[in-house]
């Protein structure tokens, strides 16, 4: 019998710790005590319940330590790509050279949450004139003007065309000041018309064959920008080695995904599962030990969903979760509210899918990035999201709208009233600032009245 997990708060996690360690745990290089990230300014975690296991702590310090990574491969004298908005596709050539590192200076709009406001990069923001009105990725701007964060990316790489409004005007702020941005284009996903030619993409959307040729035209003009500063080009046997093992660490998270979603017990938290996602974008800056990470927390998820432990009990309610969430803390509340993640939707669906193998690689990453969510219309989108809340069984839909986000100001209820007429699921819309401390307690009486909705639905199927 495994033990039963517990969700546990930072200072017991030090405690928990101390007996790995005299149990002589072997720590990765990134190991460590968690709390050491609060001294670095990770003020959040003081607040914020997290998953017991050994493989958790693994997944939290991995995270948490990518800056020092960037820095290190760095002075190796690797070259580092910031790749901006594609959310999947460039990483994945990137790591084809050996010589480059590429990571998301995007993700830069979740500090302002993990270090409670104290880094001041939506004020540096606000006096260049990215207000509140703009996305809370306006934090990336100041990581770019302090340079405090991560290492200033020896090339930058950004899509543009049908791709969020705020983000195409804080990326031309960041060219104004000086940084240099390799642009590429990427198309709004159409239907073909009638009678012309036409593929499926990863994840079940229809795209032209012209627009997947046009796509492709455009990833050749980032492979010959990636050769010049790796120092020689990108063959399309690298190019394949990097999409198989792209496909390796999907199949791991694909696999994570379905065992915690379906499980009768929960046997992993929303937290932490929403850390795992996100490293499906760009490996944490590591693509190795990624999938060692992942691959443990798969491993604990195995174990407990055989001995049927885990989180709650079999009467929590099933939530399908749209959006990723400014404040991290927000996870925590659905399960304190009875809730339990059994679905999600990220924006970055076509991150999580398998790339095609059976084609030629180049063609498959431009069917990959036609595949993203946003660059399609709201009703594809919402139409793999029905289908994807049928195939894990969710209760209830969540929604978080992002403050000041061009791209979702209207989606989300396009998205709502879609699962609502085709489902009869109940959803809600709420909005999640980068800290959401003052409106905890409404946003507990929101999430807890779902809950009760589902259950109240529960007695009248009984």
């Amino acid at each position: 019998m495994i033990e039963a997990p517990h969700q546990i708060s930072l200072s017991q996690w030090d405690a928990r710790y101390g007996q790995l360690v005299a149990g002589d745990k072997e720590q990765p290089l990134y190991g460590g005590r968690l709390s050491r990230h609060v001294k670095e300014g990770d003020l959040r975690l003081k607040r914020l319940r997290f998953d017991d296991s050994p493989a958790a702590l693994d997944l939290w310090n991995f995270l948490l330590s990518e800056n020092d990574r960037l820095r290190k491969a760095k002075a190796d004298g690797k070259k580092l790509i910031g790749v901006m908005k594609d959310l999947g596709t460039v990483p994945v050539m990137a790591y084809a050279y050996p010589e480059l590192v590429a990571f998301y200076p995007d993700g830069a709009w979740w500090i302002p949450c993990v270090m409670e406001g104290s880094d001041g990069l939506l004020d540096i923001a606000d006096r260049f004139g990215l207000d509140e009105s703009f996305c809370p990725v306006r934090a990336m701007f100041g990581a770019f003007v302090d340079e405090k964060h991560f290492p200033i990316p020896d090339r930058i790489i950004c899509s543009v065309g049908a791709v969020c409004d705020d983000f195409s005007a804080i990326a031309q702020r960041i060219q104004g000041i000086g940084q240099s941005i390799f642009w590429w284009e990427i198309p709004n996903r159409r239907k073909p018309d009638p009678k012309e030619p036409f593929v499926e993409l990863p994840g079940g959307f229809l795209a032209p064959v012209e627009q997947v040729e046009f796509v492709k035209g455009e990833l050749n003009r980032i492979a010959a920008a990636l050769a010049e500063l790796a120092g020689h080009r990108l063959t399309q046997r690298m190019l394949s080695d990097a999409i198989a093992r792209a496909n390796e660490i999907r199949k791991c998270l694909g696999e994570l995904r379905r065992l915690t979603f379906t499980a009768s017990v929960c046997p992993l938290p929303a937290l932490e599962l929403l850390v795992a996602e996100m490293m499906a974008i760009h490996y944490c800056s590591d693509r190795n030990e990624v999938l060692a990470v992942l691959s443990k927390l798969l491993g604990v998820v195995r174990d407990r969903v055989n001995e049927g432990t885990g989180f709650m009990d079999d009467e929590a309610v099933r939530v399908f979760w749209v959006n990723p969430v400014a404040d991290l803390r927000v996870m925590n509340l659905l399960e304190d509210c009875g809730g339990r993640l059994c679905g999600t939707e990220y924006l970055f669906t076509h991150a999580l899918d398998r790339i095609p193998t059976n084609i030629p690689p180049m063609e498959a990453l431009a069917r990959m990035a036609l595949a993203d969510p946003m660059v399609g219309s709201s009703s594809d989108r919402a139409a793999r999201i029905c289908r994807d809340i049928q195939l894990f069984g969710s209760e209830a839909v969540i929604v978080s709208k992002i403050p000041g986000a061009s791209h979702c100001s209207m989606e989300g209820s396009v998205i709502a009233e879609k699962i609502r007429m085709e489902l009869d699921l109940p959803v809600i819309e709420i909005e999640v600032a980068s800290v959401t401390d003052s409106a905890r307690a409404s946003l507990g009486t929101r999430l807890s009245a779902l809950m009760e909705t589902v259950r109240e639905q529960r007695k009248g199927a009984s």
